[in-house]
């Protein structure tokens, strides 16, 4: 878990804000609470990284309705669902609504411990997975218009020679773009190569043929 993860408590009751932020607390969790949904999208820094746990019955905005906002807005972060009337219709609606986990207010801590430690594990995937794919891109934009008719061609395969004589160039000059489009590219294994091509978006619109 990175020091640096925050655990959102958004729910109206305030005696469970202050039980749940206490018992995180304690476990070794950093915590900030919201009275409402409102109040969570218009305060919160979703650039933060961590987990939401989110109470479904609330006035005006409900956990789920708030759920739906997050996605409108592009907002990731893993929700944790609770509420101290669950049923099964609900679990289902917040599971389909990408809940990363559902619990009620009788639920033992340990289980809110565990539900939140999978959040802050998803989360902090996603961003790094994010975080490599923006470094790809960049990366990936660096090359000119011929290092990426080449490095396409690499990563599906083609040889040297026959890559030269698609483009029409030399098996010599495709070996110099080769070599540089990989060392833009920051790889060093075919491997690396195709998965950063791929985390860049490269092998969905491959570049015209000259």
């Amino acid at each position: 878990m990175s020091n640096l993860s925050l655990v959102r408590i958004v729910d109206d009751n305030a005696d469970f804000r202050e039980s749940e932020s206490f018992v995180l607390r304690v476990e070794g969790f950093n915590v900030v609470t919201y009275a409402s949904a409102i109040e969570f999208l218009e305060k919160d820094d979703p650039r933060i990284p961590g987990c939401v746990v989110l109470d479904v019955r609330m006035p005006g905005m409900s956990g789920l309705e708030l759920k739906e906002a997050m996605d409108e807005r592009s907002i990731g972060l893993p929700v944790i669902i609770i509420t101290g009337h669950g049923d099964m219709d609900m679990a289902v609606q917040a599971f389909r609504q990408g809940a990363s986990d559902f619990l009620t207010k009788a639920d033992e801590p340990t289980k809110l411990f565990a539900a939140v430690r999978k959040a802050i594990a998803k989360d902090a995937e996603a961003r790094l997975r994010t975080e490599g794919e923006e470094t790809a891109r960049t990366r990936w934009a660096s090359l000119t218009q011929r290092e990426r008719e080449v490095a396409v061609r690499v990563a599906n395969g083609l040889l040297n020679k026959q890559i030269a004589f698609e483009l029409g160039i030399s098996e010599h000059t495709v070996k110099i773009h080769r070599a540089s489009a990989m060392r833009k590219l920051h790889t060093s294994s075919p491997a690396e190569f195709i998965r950063t091509l791929d985390a860049a978006g490269a092998l969905q619109e491959q570049p015209a043929e000259s």
